[in-house]
């Protein structure tokens, strides 16, 4: 027994709660659509199970945060996929795809075929057992990737207050599950083996101040090691963590943030793969033409830096979801997908947001005590990447819209003096970015010069210098 359906998605995350709202909005028919979704739960925001899912208080609790309510869009919750004849297939894993005969094998035995396949798998949490560690199973040892993660690690903090938990990992899942405990006023103690938090995208500067202000509210560093294994109680609980540079920690819980792997093993040998993920083209078109892929579990062409890449954020999920929807309904008005790298956090009273790319010499600016702050990427003699704390909605957008630009530096030193005024400036005066950079066949960085004359360059330099003047002297009047 089966059923056929125009389009599918598989599964149930935060991409495919955009994916299905911008089918509903491109026109789809009742009965053309189905999700099939290994949760029980329709598509919600996952960020939310880090932060307002763990308050102590006035706790995030579905439907609340069904997708697309991050994007301050409709709440799409089980009554609205029916109302909309969408079918939601929860609960339920598919043992197998066959991308040629575009079918389906679900866990339940049932053959579900499509015309086109959106694979929105996303990604699993990284167990300690990869890394030849065993304990996940102890009830006091707890990973967050799906709500049933949130649910146990909200009864583990419950049955523990005032305990100790000891972190493993030092990146987003980390850091944000460290700060919610905290609130929980759970002693927290973060394990990790490099130099400082957020490795893969901060530097040691800006790594330092969120480690201070952690350390201000009683966190517990320990850098340069890592897990080495557990002691447990007579009933197979963890009491201790022993970490490989000899230190032993007793605890009454342990959270798990150490990566994530995406979820492909349905598709190797049957689709084209790269950096981990499932290669696509910049309509996020797989190497089968009737299979897109969207979210964690894509390797997407990022036109600005000329390189195929995977990026996992939500960000990244809800707009790749809604430019593969564009490109299946409206091919002919739809371009290739041109994403500016977004990655985000808030926690406690902080809040920052990365732009572009990491990559050259890093421009500081602001006030690293405990105001606005941030930094600027210049590769190759424009500005690539960019990162500020504490901005406000405007400030943001400026350097966002800066980023994308990718203008021209020559004086990083006047660059540093401008700090955020330079944003300011660059996004509100019409200025000719660099093109993108043409990918090739291959995927590789190409290499790019200067594409602006000196002089053009210096006149840009001088006008946001003086724009920079004013917009500080302004930002500090309104101040007092």
């Amino acid at each position: 027994m089966g059923r056929a359906f125009v389009y599918v998605i598989l599964g149930g995350g935060v991409a495919a709660g955009y994916a299905a709202l911008e089918f509903v909005n491109k026109g789809i028919s009742h009965g053309e659509l189905c999700i099939i979704s290994e949760e029980p739960v329709a598509p919600y925001e996952r960020p939310a199970l880090s932060k307002g899912f763990l308050l102590p208080e006035g706790a995030a609790r579905l439907p609340s945060f069904h997708t697309c309510v991050g994007a301050n869009e409709e709440r799409l919750t089980p009554k609205w996929y029916k109302e909309h004849g969408i079918e939601l297939v929860l609960g339920t894993g598919v043992k197998s795809a066959d991308v040629k005969r575009k079918t389906l094998l679900t866990a339940t035995g049932e053959t579900i075929s499509y015309k086109i396949l959106i694979i929105a798998t996303g990604a699993r949490a990284l167990k300690l057992e990869e890394f030849g560690v065993n304990g996940s199973d102890a009830e006091n040892v707890c990973y967050l990737r799906n709500i049933a993660d949130a649910n146990r690690l909200v009864n583990v903090v419950e049955s523990c207050p005032g305990g100790n938990a000891v972190v493993i990992g030092g990146g987003y899942i980390g850091m944000e599950c460290a700060a919610s405990l905290v609130i929980n006023k759970i002693n927290v103690t973060m394990v990790f083996p490099e130099p400082h938090c957020m490795a893969r995208l901060f530097t040691s500067k800006i790594s330092n101040y969120y480690e201070d202000y952690y350390k201000s509210r009683g966190v517990n560093f320990i850098k340069g090691t890592v897990l080495s294994s557990f002691d447990f109680d007579s009933a197979g609980k963890v009491i201790a963590v022993n970490l490989r540079d000899g230190k032993k920690i007793s605890v009454d819980m342990v959270v798990v943030g150490i990566g994530i792997r995406p979820n492909t093993g349905l598709f190797e040998g049957q689709l084209t793969l790269e950096k981990g993920g499932i290669k696509v083209n910049g309509m996020l078109q797989s190497s089968n033409s009737s299979v897109y892929a969207i979210g964690d579990v894509a390797a997407f062409p990022v036109k600005a830096f000329g390189e195929t890449r995977r990026l996992e954020h939500v960000d990244s999920a809800r707009k790749s979801a809604r430019h593969a929807v564009s490109a299946i309904m409206e091919p002919e008005k739809t371009g290739d997908f041109d994403y500016l790298p977004f990655f985000y956090s808030r926690v406690f009273t902080l809040s920052w947001q990365f732009f572009g790319d990491n990559a050259g010499e890093v421009v500081y600016y602001g006030d690293f005590s405990g105001g606005t702050f941030g930094a600027y990427w210049i590769s190759k003699g424009h500005l690539v990447g960019a990162f500020l704390e504490g901005g406000t909605k405007e400030e943001y957008e400026a350097v966002a819209k800066t980023t994308r630009l990718r203008p021209a530096i020559e004086d990083l030193a006047e660059l540093e003096r401008q700090g955020l005024g330079f944003a300011v400036t660059v996004s509100q005066k019409p200025m000719a970015s660099s093109p993108p950079v043409e990918i090739s066949s291959t995927s590789s960085l190409v290499l790019e010069s200067p594409l602006h004359a000196w002089h053009a360059t210096a006149g840009v330099i001088l006008a946001a210098s003086i724009a920079a003047f004013a917009y500080f002297y302004g930002k500090k009047r309104r101040r007092w």
